[in-house]
């Protein structure tokens, strides 16, 4: 019994030193086995066939391969970044003018140019627009401070989308008493581009004042983020020199229930002591209107009408016994034909 265990206590010294080895790689199964101390002359390989072996041992695994070079490669946070190359000439675009439009027609080659023209000139003719409407856009009813009221704004036009003659009429006052202004114009309109027209015309203004005869010169259109823009400078034939200006758009809460603000001011360049204006700004109109279409040719609407004199003009008025400013409900209706 002493000779086992005497045994068992010279060999645990080397189970502890061989102990690393195995945890190193537990995958090999000889990895703890010493083929130094093992005698393998008894072994006979004579007729093993070597031919087929490869001795040249294991190909380096890619892993490996990359261990190197990655003690002297980039850091790893620019590892995915690759210098660009210059602009090559091919990539530069050119700045060669474009290619000619095309004035040659394929129909040439079967009809003289001459005749081609004719036809062209006749099927230009045939598609231009022409028609005439009338159109009011605001004809309603103002209720104020015990002083109602009324309101109308309209046109009726004939002509193309180049070119359009023009009859405008405009007028508000109280029920019972003579038209406080009451303006009437007959302007040329010619279209600019696809957006903005020209006025050209003249204006007679009537009402409780006296009367007034104006040139103007203007511009009418369609500014971006839709909005409707409406500018006009006037020469009196009095020498006077006013101008107005005017912005209003379409917000549409539904398919045809449509909300339209609007704004508009007046300015005049000197005094006018027999209309009761004074130089600078004359006066300044806000108004917002509720219509229901229920079609492109009919909406009534709902609304409020803000009109203020300003400056030396609301002081004239105040003189005369006026207010300077009036605030009213209004309810109308909107139609064409």
């Amino acid at each position: 019994m002493r000779r086992p265990f005497a045994a068992a206590l010279i060999a645990a010294p080397a189970l502890l030193i061989a102990t690393p080895a195995l945890a190193q790689d537990a995958t090999d199964p000889h990895a703890g086995m010493d083929h130094g101390s093992m005698n393998m002359s008894g072994m006979d390989h004579s007729g093993t066939d070597h031919a087929g072996m490869d001795m040249s041992g294991p190909e380096p695994d890619a892993a490996d391969e990359g261990a190197e070079s990655t003690a002297v490669a980039e850091p790893a946070a620019h590892a995915g970044h690759n210098a660009a190359s210059p602009p090559s000439a091919a990539d530069t675009p050119g700045n060669a003018p474009p290619p000619p439009v095309p004035a040659d027609m394929a129909a040439e080659a079967f009809y003289p140019r001459a005749v081609m023209q004719r036809s062209l000139n006749a099927t230009l003719a045939e598609m231009r627009f022409r028609g005439s409407a009338v159109q009011v856009d605001q004809l309603e009813y103002r209720a104020n401070n015990g002083k109602d009221g009324y309101g109308f704004e309209g046109m009726a036009w004939y002509g193309g989308d180049i070119d359009r003659a023009v009859l405008g009429f405009r007028g508000e006052g109280a029920f019972g008493e003579t038209p406080e202004t009451l303006e009437l114009s007959g302007t040329w309109r010619h279209a600019l581009d696809p957006w903005y027209n020209l006025q050209l015309g003249l204006r007679q203004d009537l009402g409780t004042g006296p009367d007034r005869t104006y040139a103007l010169i203007g511009i009418e259109g369609l500014a971006p983020y839709w909005l409707e823009v409406d500018g006009q400078l006037l020469l009196s034939n009095k020498g006077d020199v006013r101008a107005r200006a005017g912005v209003a758009t379409n917000l549409r809460i539904t398919n045809r229930l449509i909300l339209e603000p609007e704004a508009e001011i007046d300015l005049a360049f000197q005094d006018i002591p027999e209309i009761a204006i004074a130089s600078g700004l004359e006066k300044i109109e806000l108004s917002a209107r509720l219509r229901y279409e229920f079609s492109g040719m009919f909406a009534p609407y709902v609304g409020v009408f803000w009109e203020r004199k300003l400056g030396d003009t609301a002081r004239l008025a105040r003189a005369q016994g006026e207010g300077a400013g009036t605030v009213s409900a209004a309810a109308g209706v909107r139609f064409a034909f």
